[in-house]
């Protein structure tokens, strides 16, 4: 939807389930649910700034963010393809996605590379996470012990 027009974004989504039933022959939101699942992704990385050096941290996606950006891929690339009608274009992407072809589809590999390159930052943060923790619990500690008195 851009600028609000909110009846126009619904006519698309009604055509392009119109021809996702006339094309596959099932149900279309069972391809449009399948899209969704196989587009979006596992993993993305996020920027963790830990001692003054900022390193690439792969973070699991969580449920809304990964429909969302599903939805974006998948309707970006269908605004890209020139020459059809965008219920047209949209169809295509729901079920190329949903066959686990297509440009979207590629998008998603391309972010699961990213995580799976940057596993070992995971490491560092972890193991920086910990030693910061451990380091509070034995300043907490030390802060807790009873003081000894002195003999008057």
């Amino acid at each position: 939807m851009r600028k609000g027009k909110k009846e126009i974004a619904r006519k698309i989504v009604y055509g392009a389930f119109a021809i996702l039933k006339e094309k596959t022959k099932k149900e279309p939101l069972e391809v449009f649910e399948s899209a969704l699942e196989n587009v979006g992704p596992s993993l993305e990385v996020k920027p963790k700034r830990i001692g003054g050096a900022t390193y690439q941290v792969p973070m699991e996606v969580k449920g809304e963010r990964r429909i969302a950006l599903a939805i974006r891929w998948i309707i970006g690339v269908a605004r890209k393809s020139k020459g059809k009608p965008m219920k047209q274009k949209l169809a295509e992407e729901f079920i190329n996605a949903a066959k686990q072809h297509g440009s979207c589809y590629k998008e998603k590999r391309r972010h699961a590379q990213d995580g799976r390159s940057q596993q070992g930052f995971c490491q560092v943060c972890v193991k920086l996470k910990f030693s910061f923790i451990r380091f509070n619990v034995f300043f907490v500690r030390l802060r807790a012990r009873p003081r000894l008195q002195r003999p008057v």
